[in-house]
């Protein structure tokens, strides 16, 4: 990395509880024969320590309950080696819980009490402004109040900070938000929903990512699970095959690869080589279970790419 990669992640902090069963349950219907795993979680704190471990310097602002598992959470923040002096405390709420089933083929349904990360206002956030003016890349996700991310992606306008935005879960935003975005990144899911376009492969993703420039985001990842991503700016549209793995558990996966992509920008690299590693870092992350848990290091995700050159 030829540059010291810094970057500041806003955005949720959660306990999950992750059960694994044979299949996923339909409407009604009770799935028996799973495991419980519990374990640290929210986007944002996923993709914070995703980033740590890949070798950024990393700076996060989150709100928690005060309460044991915001406890936890400091924690294991402080054990990734990241600062908690941008950890807000509330008694207003408890801290947020996600609830996740994955089935054997590592699929997957998220439910999300979001808790103490709704009090993470443009006002509270506010009291981390300085972090802009050290920040190479800001990354946010939509598990915090949209007013907060707009307001963080117009601060880091203002100090030319580059922005990433991980529109999950899957929400409308206005246009005034998106053309604050450098970098914007849905899966189908998420692109559809922002478009209406069904996104069913990268020629639907090319047509989704037309509707996103044109509403003023910069440039579009779209990613597409097996399929690899889609980048699209303003001049062209390029296809990054995913790299093939078995995979177990496709929870985290979204959030090494953001994480990844902000890491790999911070450090000075360009789009043809910070995409490859954010793809690299989420087939990894899909090998393991758990959200946090199955994050990879650095040396790891490189170690899978001279693999693969071979």
């Amino acid at each position: 990395m030829a540059h010291l990669p810094r970057v500041l992640v806003i955005g949720s902090a959660n306990m999950d509880f992750t059960v694994a069963v044979p299949r996923l349950p339909r409407e009604g219907e009770s799935v028996i024969g799973g495991t419980l795993y519990t374990s640290h979680g929210g986007k944002g704190a996923n993709q914070a320590v995703a980033a740590r471990r890949l070798g950024a310097d990393v700076r996060f602002v989150g709100c928690v309950g005060q309460d044991a598992q915001g406890e936890q959470i400091r924690e294991q923040l402080l054990k990734e080696g990241i600062p908690t002096d941008g950890l807000i405390w509330t008694e207003a709420a408890a801290t947020g819980v996600a609830l996740i089933i994955v089935d054997a083929q590592g699929r997957n349904q998220i439910a999300v009490a979001i808790g103490a990360n709704s009090h993470l206002l443009p006002d509270r956030a506010r009291e981390q402004a300085t972090a802009f003016g050290w920040a190479k890349v800001l990354l946010c996700q939509l598990e915090i109040p949209v007013p907060t991310v707009e307001w963080a992606l117009a601060a880091a306008r203002e100090k030319r900070v580059l922005t990433v935005l991980n529109p999950a879960p899957a929400q409308e935003v206005p246009n005034t938000l998106l053309g604050l975005v450098d970098c914007l990144t849905p899966n189908t899911s998420e692109a559809e929903l922002l478009t209406g376009i069904r996104v069913d492969g990268p020629q639907a993703a090319a047509q989704a990512a037309q509707v996103l420039l044109a509403r003023g985001v910069r440039r579009v990842i779209v990613t597409l699970g097996t399929d690899g991503v889609l980048f699209c700016d303003a001049k062209k549209a390029v296809h990054f095959p995913a790299f093939p793995v078995q995979a177990v558990d496709t929870v985290g996966a979204g959030d090494a690869f953001n994480a990844a992509l902000a890491t790999g920008l911070a450090a000075g690299g360009t789009w043809d080589e910070a995409i490859p590693l954010a793809n690299a870092a989420a087939a990894l992350a899909c090998t393991r279970r758990g959200a946090m848990a199955s994050l990879p290091k650095r040396a790891e995700v490189e170690a899978f790419m001279r693999g693969l050159k071979r």
